[in-house]
């Protein structure tokens, strides 16, 4: 796909909707408008927004969806819930068989739970997909937000035309003519403020808190994070959790140990 070019000579990627250099209005129907611009990412658009031809395309769109991540998400919480309706197979007493246990214990409820795989629901390969997908999704809806959100910061201009000033939410103009003295006021005012002042030929872009605006993909990362370590579990030697009856007086082998380790429990009394 070709990229664009604005009217001021810059090259712009495919989809944009506003120059990334001088903030005028690419697409012609955007240039005839008179509402709000969208200024999420001032004008750069996002890829599930652009390319909708082939099965890559299609999958990045699906997940980057947020209604399909809030939906992913609501579907593990309910399988999660519904886990807790009985105990896990490894909370069993010790030599039942879960095949016979839940049905004995819980009538035809429990044998469908079983049936269904809830009894070993956290191990099971579905529970596995759902947290995955819930993984892959915020990858990608953070990776479709973040790139840009990277493009239209780095590649801010101060210049803005006077067309795309009109169109923003909040717009005020004056027909005053500013002194050198005044200019220098305000600009002084602003880095008092905090702001981070860029100057370009008269013109003044003043800003700050540009961080904020990376706030909620910081927070997709640490979920990220808390994702993989809870799918480690699944990779062999990584996770290990079996249990151990030990009677009181009773010497038992540690699994895995071939022989070498014991656990002895020694009985006493107070």
């Amino acid at each position: 796909m070709k990229e664009v070019k604005c009217e001021c000579g810059h090259i712009n990627p495919i989809g944009t909707v506003l120059c990334e250099s001088c903030g005028n209005p690419i697409a012609a129907k955007e240039k005839n408008s008179s509402k709000l611009l969208d200024m999420r990412y001032d004008g750069s658009a996002r890829r599930s927004q652009t390319y909708n031809k082939t099965i890559v395309d299609k999958v990045w769109n699906f997940f980057s969806s947020v209604k399909v991540g809030v939906w992913l998400i609501v579907i593990t919480l309910l399988a999660s819930s519904l886990g807790t309706i009985f105990p896990q197979e490894r909370f069993i007493p010790p030599g039942a068989s879960a095949s016979t246990y839940y049905e004995e214990q819980y009538g035809s409820f429990g044998k469908l739970y079983y049936t269904l795989g809830f009894h070993d629901l956290y191990n099971s390969w579905w529970f596995l997909a759902l947290v995955a997908s819930i993984g892959i999704s915020l990858v990608i809806c953070s990776l479709d937000r973040v790139i840009p959100l990277y493009r239209a910061l780095k590649n801010q201009g101060v210049i803005k035309k006077e067309g795309f000033m009109r169109r923003q939410r909040l717009f005020s103009e004056t027909d005053k003519t500013l002194n050198q003295h005044t200019y220098e006021g305000i600009k002084k005012a602003m880095k008092q403020k905090r702001y981070r002042v860029r100057e370009e030929n008269g013109h003044i872009l003043a800003e700050k808190g540009r961080f904020s605006r990376w706030g909620p993909y910081v927070n997709h990362i640490g979920l990220i994070i808390f994702l993989i370590g809870s799918m480690l579990r699944f990779v062999p030697g990584m996770y290990v959790d079996e249990t151990l009856w030990v009677r009181e007086g009773e010497t038992a082998p540690i699994p895995g140990t071939d022989g070498q380790y014991f656990l002895k429990n020694n009985a006493f009394s107070i």
